[in-house]
């Protein structure tokens, strides 16, 4: 076989030929208050990722350019199926709000604080990951498809203040800064729109409104600029999580209003964040999505599946199952289940597990139907072995621990 190169080095000047992604750039953030370094933030032109993904070959027949309703029968009733994003209500309704024969390039940001040393050194780092919504979902989160791109490394600021507290308003308003800066070229993109070429060549009249911000639940707070214990997607504080009525939604028009009330000077951070107790904010007085058009907080802020649904399951759901049950009871029907393909047999049963990780409770997770399922049939057929006081007492134990435990 005949090859174009003989050496490493005729190899490498080939690789060099080929187009490169998004370059990096490099900025030093000014600050309001003293630091005790320079803030640094390194980036990429967030608009020239969103068209490096949008126009890959390799997602040809992997993208919705079009929002879309989908139906399925579910035993003799005709009813909604919800897959993709382009089968949400949410881009139907982003679509009525560009002009006609545009094409909606949602994109989609994580984020996570994330310690890079063990045992020593204490370095951490924040990356800030983006993808694009039109992706098929199968797709997109395959880490073979290399969907999501590092789209900026967020400084970490060392504050001179004397109240913690403050300092970490201020973290706060530097996070929203840098994303102004960053998502600035994504936001006039969401204005005006941008001409960009698909994977087949065609050129397309794209907007980028921002879809979806997957974070966990104290960076979620900080992205909608509320305090802890208070919903970032809702109207609702933690002495209101137990309503049973549900709370207006979290819109990027509430949140403005509420600051524009606030008389205070910006600069006392103190007297500013003291201000902003009425309202449960945070502190920041600009949020980044304030100029993004279709950037709705109640809807971008989307749940991290790590710890809203394997976490959560394993720390509350799997203890009401332990007292409806019972602990022996509970790991024999887990010991004996039968084998199945890519998911872990718990053979001892789950409740003298050392170390529970991620996939472990995930796993955990999708075999627990079948033991809410058993739970059922329990109950139904042993109505007078177990009063029905005690089995509610059972369920209400757990149930008023969690409940009395919410603000911590």
């Amino acid at each position: 076989m005949s090859l174009s190169f003989h050496t490493a080095k005729e190899l490498r000047s080939r690789v060099e030929l080929l187009p490169s992604g998004p370059r990096w750039q490099f900025q030093i953030v000014p600050t309001t208050h003293e630091t005790k370094q320079p803030v640094h933030l390194y980036f990429r032109d967030a608009l020239k990722c969103i068209e490096s993904l949008f126009s890959h070959p390799y997602f040809a027949n992997k993208m919705d350019f079009s929002p879309y309703r989908l139906f399925g029968r579910f035993t003799e009733c005709l009813v909604r199926v919800y897959t993709e994003y382009m089968s949400s209500d949410s881009a139907w309704d982003n679509q009525t709000k560009i002009p006609a024969g545009a094409t909606l390039c949602g994109a989609i940001l994580s984020s996570d604080k994330t310690n890079i040393t063990n045992m020593c050194g204490g370095r951490v780092a924040h990356p800030l990951l983006i993808s694009l919504a039109n992706i098929k979902m199968s797709v997109r989160n395959k880490g073979s498809s290399h969907a999501f791109l590092l789209l900026a490394l967020m400084p970490i600021a060392k504050f001179i203040h004397p109240n913690s507290r403050m300092r970490g308003v201020l973290d706060a308003r530097l996070f929203h800064q840098c994303l102004d800066i960053i998502l600035e070229p994504l936001k006039q993109a969401a204005h005006i729109g941008r001409m960009m070429a698909d994977p087949v060549g065609n050129m397309q009249y794209c907007f980028t409104p921002l879809v979806s911000y997957i974070v966990n639940t104290p960076e979620a707070c900080m992205l909608a600029c509320v305090r802890l214990n208070t919903s970032p997607v809702t109207t609702a504080m933690y002495k209101e999580f137990g309503d049973p009525e549900c709370h207006p939604p979290r819109t990027a028009a509430t949140t403005l209003n509420q600051l524009v009330t606030i008389d205070c000077d910006v600069a006392n951070v103190a007297e500013y964040f003291a201000a902003c107790e009425e309202f449960r904010l945070s502190g920041v007085s600009h949020p980044f999505f304030r100029d993004w058009p279709l950037a709705r907080p109640s809807q971008f802020i989307t749940p991290e599946g790590l710890h809203k649904w394997h976490r959560e399951f394993w720390d509350h759901d799997i203890h009401w199952c332990m007292q409806a049950l019972g602990v022996d009871e509970l790991n024999f029907q887990f010991s004996i289940l039968p084998c199945i393909t890519s998911l872990r047999h718990f053979s001892s049963g789950i409740t003298n597990l050392k170390q529970v990780g991620g996939r472990a409770q995930r796993d955990i997770v999708t075999i627990a139907p079948k033991l809410l399922l058993d739970l059922t049939i329990f109950f139904s057929f042993k109505p007078l072995s177990i009063p029905f006081t005690h089995s509610h007492a059972l369920f209400s134990s757990p149930l008023y621990r969690f409940y009395s435990h919410m603000r911590i």
